[in-house]
């Protein structure tokens, strides 16, 4: 082989090298677009999606009755829960309502449970077929809108199991929220693994504010580093629990993880809700930002000008929470359907607020 041969292979090696060695030093933002050769790869979640928004796979479509197929898509989307895990609850206690065994079509079986999806009498609100509207404490529900609420009905059934899945921590907690609906570890592993088998991608959904892959995208839009710092400590609350009163590190009430995660940043804010409601800038519906509170007409104590809970805003629409104790996890949820929103504050703008934020920015220098 010629010298001059050498010299281009060796020229050739030196240009792959540079090239290979640019590939591994590029910005990770840039390697996010670029196709993985190596294996691997950044996350795939779509920050964007609909986790209410999942094929039928050939399985559920040929095992599932198309009236019930209807009222699972069409409650789940309604409530806010995967249709898959209602499916999955229906053919695990009633086989979509064609079991033969007692309680599915009349009467109750051995445990008090009726209807398709086993509602014990008592929890669906005292008796099987309720009027609606009337008074009764339970997830009794007209699905149908006949003006019945019948246990039996799986139009109605359907629609209560969601309710009370929702209430319990679905979509985002759906393992927590299965163990409250039948208390048992084997129940739950049976139900996903019958969802997994209903849906096209053989997986369960889960809302892009429960996945902490989207957490960076909230932080990122937050409108200063200050907000930033402080949704990211509300954020990493997610799935704790309720506990009146409670300001953490295990547990929060409505108002106390606000506090604390303004405390987070060495800002001081009122504890209560009651308190937090005067202090902030009012801010108009619509003008709302990450970090600024909103507050409704809910909860004990609640009155005119007087609202009883309050989330922050991580996003226009979005507001992380801890509601209540029967209401499942710390969780971000949407607070645009809700009608009992009193108004926005900012305590950002506070003068006492604005006060600590210049000694804090003093005292870094």
């Amino acid at each position: 082989m010629s010298d001059s041969s050498n010299v281009r292979i060796g020229v050739a090696i030196g240009v792959a090298a540079a090239l290979f060695l640019a590939l591994v030093i590029i910005s990770p933002i840039l390697l996010l677009s670029v196709p993985s050769f190596f294996g691997g790869g950044g996350s795939t979640t779509d920050c964007g999606a609909d986790a209410q928004i999942e094929e039928v796979s050939d399985t559920a479509g040929s095992d599932i009755p198309a009236e019930y197929l209807k009222w699972y898509k069409a409650h789940g989307k309604k409530i806010g829960v995967q249709w898959n895990i209602l499916a999955a609850v229906g053919k695990r206690e009633s086989d979509h309502g064609r079991s033969n065994m007692a309680g599915i079509k009349s009467g109750t079986n051995y445990a008090g449970a009726a209807g398709p999806m086993q509602f014990l009498i008592s929890t669906w609100g005292g008796k099987a077929q309720i009027p609606i509207p009337s008074k009764f404490n339970g997830y009794a529900s007209d699905g149908d809108e006949d003006g019945v609420a019948d246990v039996y009905n799986p139009a109605d059934a359907i629609l209560g199991a969601a309710k009370m899945l929702k209430k319990n921590g679905a979509p985002e907690n759906v393992r927590r929220a299965l163990f409250v609906y039948n208390r048992a570890w084997w129940y739950v592993d049976q139900v996903e693994a019958i969802a997994k088998k209903y849906a096209k991608t053989g997986d369960i959904k889960v809302p892009p504010q429960a996945d902490p892959n989207c957490d960076d995208s909230l932080v990122a839009a937050a409108p200063s580093d200050v907000v930033a710092k402080i949704l990211a400590y509300a954020l990493d609350q997610r799935g704790k629990p309720y506990l009146w009163g409670g300001t953490g590190p295990d547990a929060f009430d409505c108002s106390g993880i606000i506090y604390m995660a303004y405390r987070s940043v060495g800002l001081s804010i009122p504890r209560t809700t009651f308190g937090q409601w005067p202090f902030g800038v009012k801010i108009e519906g619509g003008a709302e930002q990450p970090g600024d509170l909103v507050f409704f007409n809910a909860g004990p104590g609640t009155g005119p000008n007087n609202p009883g809970h309050v989330g922050m805003v991580v996003s226009k629409g979005k507001m992380i929470e801890a509601r209540c104790r029967l209401c499942g996890p710390i969780k971000v949820t949407s607070y645009q359907a809700r009608d009992t929103i009193m108004g926005f504050t900012r305590p950002l703008q506070n003068p006492d607020v604005l006060e600590q934020l210049k000694k804090l920015q003093n005292a870094a220098l």
